[in-house]
């Protein structure tokens, strides 16, 4: 590749309102797109259910820290005072569960919060330092007030001129090409 020729990225079009990103959503949806999305200054209720995403993954990850956390805890509380260390204190048989609640509650929360962070890191691909959008000069209001959609040139259906005439017919305005 040229250095005159950069990589699209994909299209980006402006919406005025969440409602009219919403609709567009649905409709991009609809059309078969694989590889887009949409950004806005604040969550819309449902707009989940029209990109069509599944449920996270995340809730997965944290229930299997949480037994991780559980298992490692009975293991470490079994193995210290019923193996290593067998001592009676104020009578307790040697695995007592009473005594040994805390370090249960403890390391299960603690395991649980490990892999519920950590898998939202990588299921999200973060630390993302760069996101080929911010050299769109128009992406700086999405903080404030504006509504995008983007697809992604990676898209099996993307078509520069098509794709650019559909975003156009949804609504969008200012549409862009977004270069990598």
């Amino acid at each position: 590749m040229k250095d005159d020729q950069k990589k699209i990225h994909g299209i980006g079009a402006e919406f005025n309102n969440a409602q009219e990103l919403y609709v567009a959503a649905k409709k991009l949806r609809a059309s078969g797109f694989k590889r887009w999305d949409v950004f806005s200054p604040y969550p819309i209720h449902g707009m989940d259910d029209a990109m069509g995403l599944p449920n996270s993954k995340v809730s997965f990850f944290s229930l299997c820290g949480g037994i991780v956390g559980a298992a490692t805890a009975f293991f470490l509380i079994w193995y210290t005072s019923g193996v290593e260390y067998p001592l009676v204190v104020q009578g307790k048989p040697h695995f007592a569960f009473e005594p040994t609640f805390p370090v249960f509650f403890e390391i299960t929360i603690l395991l649980t919060a490990f892999f519920t962070v950590g898998s939202m890191l990588v299921l999200n691909f973060l630390p993302r330092y760069y996101h080929p959008v911010f050299n769109w000069d128009r992406f700086a209001k999405v903080t404030d007030d504006k509504f995008f959609a983007v697809i992604e040139s990676s898209d099996p259906l993307f078509h520069e001129a098509k794709t650019k005439a559909l975003l156009e017919d949804l609504g969008g305005t200012h549409v862009t090409l977004i270069e990598e």
